[in-house]
């Protein structure tokens, strides 16, 4: 523990700090990207050009392997597996645009392809009489524990140059993902804005692979915005907590991947960003289930009420236990029955909402119908003043006609 945190406060080695600043940036700029993607309804698509940098990778490393005996070079590994992901998307875009095949089937056909090809490289890798076979795991699940300083310092760059593009592009590809005909108005090349997307959801998988692997970076640019979504719905305010919950992620992943070297990074940070997502979707206050069981409590104790005091209104008898027990609660019955003044009152004013609102469904069903449950609420709150003036106005005329 005393160990975890002193990677938490960035005070358990120069490197450990720059693993964690770099795993901070990516997440950040993982989770704005992934808020664009989801929006664009096109998350599975992160998954095809994740697979589809193994082959590239592993294809890099045995160039590398034969001119200098090692192929661990890190910047020639990310070239690699950039290329070969824009191929992927290429193909997938490709296939989905001149083909009968959706764009989940294309994915689909890329994904596996690209993916059994980087395996069977890998196998070949395993048989040549090279040094860092073993280090190519750590692209698959992530391994920041072994990283050097000049790595760190490459990824972090990338990540804060990722951050930095998202900035100035926020404005083109909200627009995109929300009304893509209003942004052609404005002048928004559509297109252009969409290669622009993909580039950096392809960046962002390029630069993740130290730090999460290529399996579970798709996690990363989906599971955060999912979480922010249970807070928010504004489109800014969305990619904003995106961005800081894909950051707490990575920075609570890596610190615990340095104080355990032997667990991988990526599964780490994933477990970290669904904590984030579980608590989001127990607490959130609009979306979380407790909130839920809170507005249906509510609800209900509406319902209750509402009944309750049209009976006493009507001078029934109430025999429901739970109806009993909330008017006693709200002070309107005693415990032999009998309603207190203040019920008494509470019942006779919710007797001639009653009234309004059977007037109201009836002179406009098709705005009665749209407000569904909301009627338990006061008609003050729901119609404008001049409407319930016009329905008190006519309550006498139906009194006389009875």
């Amino acid at each position: 523990m005393d160990a975890w945190l002193a990677a938490l406060t960035l005070s358990a080695g120069y490197n450990t700090r720059l693993v964690t600043l770099g795993a901070l940036l990516l997440g950040a700029a993982a989770g704005m990207v992934g808020s664009h993607v989801l929006l664009r309804q096109r998350a599975l698509i992160s998954d095809a050009v994740s697979h589809a940098t193994l082959p590239g990778l592993a294809a890099a490393f045995i160039l590398i392997a034969l001119v200098q005996g090692d192929g661990r070079w890190l910047p020639g590994l990310l070239l690699g597996a950039a290329a070969s992901a824009a191929l992927g998307l290429a193909a997938v875009q490709a296939m989905s645009r001149h083909t009968r095949l959706g764009e989940d089937s294309a994915i689909g056909a890329v994904l596996s392809v690209f993916f059994g090809l980087g395996v069977v490289l890998l196998t070949v890798i395993q048989a040549m009489p090279v040094a860092g076979q073993a280090g190519l795991s750590g692209y698959l699940v992530g391994a920041t524990a072994g990283m050097l300083a000049s790595e760190a310092y490459l990824l972090g760059a990338m990540a804060l140059g990722l951050l930095v593009a998202l900035v100035i592009l926020r404005r083109p590809l909200l627009l995109l993902c929300f009304d893509p005909e209003h942004a052609w108005t404005q002048g928004v090349d559509l297109r252009r804005t969409d290669t622009w997307l993909l580039g950096l959801l392809l960046a962002v998988t390029v630069v993740g692979l130290r730090v999460t692997g290529l399996i579970l970076i798709v996690a990363l640019t989906i599971i955060p915005p999912v979480t922010a979504r249970f807070w928010t719905d504004r489109p800014h305010t969305l990619v904003i907590i995106a961005a800081g919950a894909g950051a707490l992620a990575g920075y609570l992943g890596v610190t615990l991947s340095s104080v355990h070297p032997r667990l991988p990074s990526g599964a780490l940070v994933v477990l970290a960003a669904f904590t984030l997502f579980l608590v989001s979707l127990l607490i959130a206050p609009r979306r979380g289930l407790l909130a839920h069981l809170i507005d249906r409590y509510r609800f209900v104790r509406r319902v209750h009420c509402r009944q309750g005091l049209l009976a006493l209104a009507r001078n029934e008898a109430i025999f429901d236990p739970t109806t009993l027990r909330i008017l006693r609660r709200l002070g309107h019955i005693r415990r032999d029955g009998l309603a207190t003044a203040q019920g008494r009152a509470a019942a006779r004013d919710a007797h001639h909402e009653e009234r309004l609102w059977m007037h109201y469904r009836h002179a406009y069903p098709e705005e009665a119908a749209q407000l569904g449950a909301r009627r338990l609420e006061p008609i003050s709150r729901l119609l404008p003043p001049d409407l319930i003036d016009e329905l008190e106005r006519r309550l006498p005329l139906e009194s006389g006609e009875k």
